[in-house]
């Protein structure tokens, strides 16, 4: 039998995703409807002209902004995204950090903008991003696998 303290966190701001750690992406700051992550790109996280893959950059906005519409209501539901709209600015490489926030929304839905920035300050893309609210799971093993 599995050991419940072993059990990672399905919800709250402590969850486990195991595809963003199996990208490496941090979260460096969560609240108040704003959030902060980060990821250092790898050779394996890159397109074929060198730079970050576009999955990998609309990932870290996906994260930044689910993490600041979470913060917005204290990480009390779940989230799934509903849509994305990103504009990609410039090749990303290094270091990439984006910043999420709420914008606005109700008790069931929630729209987020996020900006990426690398390690010189330079913007890499932005997004506009529409988020729903849903009861989380019960945290037991059966709905963690």
């Amino acid at each position: 039998m599995t050991d419940p303290a072993s059990i990672p966190p399905v919800s709250g701001p402590e969850r486990h995703l195991p595809f963003l750690n199996l990208l490496g992406l941090s979260r460096e700051r969560i609240g108040n409807g704003e959030a902060i992550v980060s990821i250092e790109l790898r050779a394996d996280l890159l397109n074929n002209h060198g730079a970050g893959h576009g999955g990998v950059v609309m990932t870290l906005l996906d994260s930044a902004m689910s993490n600041a519409a979470l913060s917005r209501i204290g990480f009390v539901r779940e989230i799934v995204t509903i849509d994305i709209h990103v504009g990609f600015m410039r090749p990303a490489t290094g270091v990439l950090r984006a910043t999420g926030r709420a914008t606005g929304g109700g008790r069931s839905i929630c729209f987020c903008e996020a900006e990426i920035v690398d390690d010189t300050g330079e913007v890499v893309a932005k997004a506009m991003g529409t988020f729903r609210y849903r009861a989380p799971r019960d945290g037991s093993p059966a709905t963690v696998a």
